[in-house]
């Protein structure tokens, strides 16, 4: 398994409980500079994150809760965020507290820094990576690719079908995969349409005279909108009761490749709460150059390029 995975990815694994429970496998750590991860309990009044390792007091200094705090161009927020969460560090002293207990000094930027020169910044675009989702904002998805390192997934990027806000897709601690869209001055951004299949692929899912569920996208005169999955949609033919963001139960009159057109007749239309579920990716490979989401026929041609001279 990588060190450098999104935090909480570590937490339970044998290995880190054993490191973080025994006393005598923290100095070991320490020596290593192994990554490690637990929860943190107080963030206190200066800003200092606070831990129990084994029954070991420990305490990440408020400069060293993530990369920017020293120099001032990441918030607060980003440590004051992460009471009752897991965070990982490496151990960088073991002293003692007033009282001469063992208190262990930990650095959440130090493990960050380590994770950029060590894989972050290996990465090229077209790499497929794990992620966890950190928070969701109207313009998009930040995630964590690696000890809490956050980069932006826009949202025109996370499916081809569109979508008014990321909630629809995800939710906040949900692990994910994402592909490198692209690395300029140092910011990653990402994308994740590009895993959830072709149109083909995503059309062998279903089949003319079937009757399915799908999700009103839009409302046109002639006709509406309906997402079958994340990467495919058709028109339904005119429905009085019909709303954007609507459930609707969907008949399927024809599937048409060449144009790639779904035919559809809405049945009828229900209340739509939104209850993300794990993205189904069509992609195991790490690394894609291009992704061509028409099929041959078609007389369209749709596809990301996601070759390094581009």
């Amino acid at each position: 398994m990588s060190t450098f995975l999104p935090e909480g990815n570590l937490l339970a694994t044998e290995e880190n409980q054993l490191y973080i429970n025994n006393p005598e496998k923290l100095r070991e750590a320490l020596v290593k500079q192994k990554i490690l991860e637990a929860k943190v309990l107080v963030c206190d009044r200066g800003h200092n994150l606070h831990l129990s390792l084994g029954g070991v007091n420990a305490v990440i200094p408020r400069e060293e809760g993530a990369i920017g705090i020293r120099e001032g161009t990441v918030r607060d927020i980003a440590v004051i965020s992460r009471v009752n969460r897991p965070v990982c560090f490496v151990v960088t002293d073991i002293t003692s507290d007033e009282n001469g207990n063992p208190l262990a000094i930990l650095s959440r930027e130090k493990a960050q820094r380590m994770c950029y020169d060590n894989y972050i910044d290996t990465l090229i675009p077209g790499d497929v990576i794990d992620a966890k989702v950190s928070h969701l904002e109207t313009f998009g998805v930040f995630a964590d690719i690696g000890c809490g390192v956050a980069a932006l997934m826009p949202i025109d990027t996370i499916s081809v079908s569109r979508i008014v806000h990321p909630r629809e897709r995800f939710s906040v601690g949900m692990n994910i995969k994402a592909v490198i869209k692209s690395i300029e001055n140092g910011r990653i951004s990402l994308s994740h349409k590009e895993l959830l299949g072709t149109w083909q692929q995503n059309a062998e899912m279903f089949s003319p005279g079937e009757t399915v569920t799908g999700i009103i996208r839009s409302v046109e005169n002639y006709g509406s909108f309906v997402e079958l999955a994340p990467n495919l949609a058709g028109l339904a033919e005119p429905y009085p009761d019909a709303e954007e963001g609507m459930q609707a139960s969907v008949y399927i009159k024809s599937i048409i490749p060449k144009k790639m057109k779904i035919k559809l007749i809405i049945i009828d239309t229900f209340a739509y709460k939104y209850s993300p579920k794990p993205p189904k990716y069509f992609i195991t490979d790490s690394h894609i150059n291009r992704f061509t989401y028409s099929p041959e026929n078609s007389n369209r041609l749709i596809e990301t390029d996601f070759s390094i001279e581009n």
